[in-house]
């Protein structure tokens, strides 16, 4: 593909259609639009490979904590899954081999990021900037940055000052040999409790760095049989059968994760019996119980955490950090936890607290002056002045008991829609109405009180103001039903 673009006429964009991203959602769109025959579309990547979430996390234990068969596109189906949960590698050589079996390196840009956008209602095109000083335009923009992308790094006295290895679980040292050394972990989160399991055998010393205990279920992690590998391959039909029942499985089980009822005592009761099961010390059982309600921050699953704390090299620390020194880190108590190697098992930055960079939409109001008060979007995929403008995985639109392409299977598939119906009914852009967007949220938010996430503890799901503007407050069903077709009268037709 010749990426040399003459200057274009201020009303002809040089690219119709630009993806933002190339992991799940960004390829699943790229392969949508060739399905239904568009192919006059480009792929920008800040990095210098596919992959997203999958390329960057790497580290030891890394691994889906959603069955595989279900972390997968249903258009694009798997039946060569090698366990019931994929490590990282598998899922990243899943996306290469999409991008490999619909030739969307063509489509791509590497290396190269898009560092601000502004719509020029003239136009009707987006302008946009690029890290590597290019300028170029586009009549549609699909946003597929992630929300979840960047490292969160805690604030700690004294980070500057240590004199070992020191790094992010996202952004693992591979060349840091940990053997024999004393490793401190910061975070017992969903990074954590799959990183602490892969190298405890190997260190001399672990101590883990507890602020919050989390609510734990079994993981049930297996192996799959070549036969059954072969039986998926040849019977297309029970292959999507079995992922339909782990779909409706998880949508059965649902309400006990994100509802705000009696229900979330069958979560809690189940998880108490899997701890008690794991680890036989009172002390330490009382240390790994939460004191919040099932399902209030994210629930996790492993079958191998919790006993590793029996091991005798492995020490829970759930005294405060008070600083980090030259030599470790020092607890509130007074006490030094000598460390060569610190993990940060931090997390990351909620993508959605503001714009991935500058977007400037209508009347020059940027997307973060929209969102100064909390992400908002309707059916989390259109903001009322931006556009054409397709977010994936947007506000509200994150699941809290089932996977995720769910939900980015169906924003894909409205965006097609949207694109199609443009084009067809040749629109300069199509804007939602103020009044949709806003009905749609209130509901949104008052859904939100019902559920366990608003029930009290202090989760990453939340703004400052207690609001929720992460996960959708339902079922994944109910979402897609919602969002199954772009209706034109939701939005402000503009014609040229």
């Amino acid at each position: 593909m010749n990426h040399q673009q003459e200057t274009p006429s201020p009303h002809i964009p040089n690219f119709p259609i630009v993806i933002i991203g190339t992991g799940f959602a960004g390829i699943g769109m790229a392969i949508q639009l060739k399905k239904a025959g568009i192919l006059s579309f480009s792929m920008f990547e800040r990095d210098a490979e596919v992959g997203g979430t999958w390329r960057d996390n790497t580290y030891p234990g890394c691994a889906c904590d959603v069955p595989s068969h279900v972390y997968s596109f249903s258009f694009e189906p798997n039946p060569n899954w090698n366990r019931a949960f994929a490590p990282f590698d598998e899922i990243q050589q899943y996306l290469l081999d999409c991008v490999e079996k619909y030739r969307l390196r063509e489509h791509m840009r590497f290396n190269t990021e898009i560092t601000s956008a502004r719509f020029d209602e003239d136009a009707g095109l987006w302008q946009l900037l690029t890290s590597t000083g290019e300028s170029l335009s586009a009549r549609f923009v699909v946003s597929g940055v992630g929300g979840l992308v960047d490292p969160a790094y805690p604030d700690i006295k004294g980070m500057e000052k240590f004199t070992g290895e020191m790094f992010h679980t996202a952004r693992w040292n591979h060349d840091c040999d940990l053997r024999g050394k004393d490793v401190a972990v910061i975070g017992t989160g969903a990074s954590a409790i799959q990183a602490i399991p892969a190298i405890a055998a190997r260190v001399g010393k672990l101590s883990v760095f507890q602020r919050t205990p989390h609510w734990i279920m079994p993981r049930l992690d297996r192996a799959f049989s070549e036969s059954r590998k072969r039986f998926f391959s040849r019977h297309s039909l029970w292959h999507k059968l079995y992922r339909w029942l782990l779909f409706w499985l998880s949508e059965v089980m649902g309400p006990i994760v994100f509802l705000n009822s009696p229900l979330s005592k069958i979560g809690e009761m189940g998880s108490r019996l899997h701890l008690k099961h794991c680890m036989k010390d009172p002390e330490l059982r009382k240390k790994l119980t939460p004191d919040f309600q099932f399902g209030c921050k994210r629930v996790l699953i492993s079958d191998d955490y919790w006993p590793i704390f029996s091991r005798d090299n492995v020490e829970l620390v759930t005294d405060g950090i008070a600083q980090i020194t030259e030599e470790g880190i020092e607890t509130v108590d007074g006490r030094l936890h000598p460390a060569d190697v610190i993990v940060l098992a931090t997390g990351f930055a909620l993508g959605l607290a503001n714009a991935p960079f500058s977007i400037t939409g209508l009347g020059g109001r940027t997307l973060d002056e929209v969102w100064k008060d909390g992400a908002v979007a309707y059916k989390g995929v259109t903001v009322h002045g931006f556009p054409n403008w397709f977010i994936m995985m947007g506000p509200n639109t994150g699941p809290g008991h089932t996977s995720v392409l769910v939900y980015t299977e169906r924003q894909i598939d409205y965006a097609l829609q949207a694109i199609q119906k443009i084009i067809g009914m040749d629109l300069k852009h199509v804007d939602v109405h103020q009044e949709v967007q806003d009905r749609y949220n209130e509901r949104i938010q008052k859904r939100m009180k019902y559920t366990a996430w608003t029930s009290g503890c202090n989760s990453w799901y939340l703004n400052p103001d207690g609001s929720n503007h992460a996960l959708f407050p339902g079922f994944a069903s109910e979402y897609c039903l919602s969002i199954r077709k772009f209706e034109p009268a939701e939005y402000d037709l503009v014609r040229f």
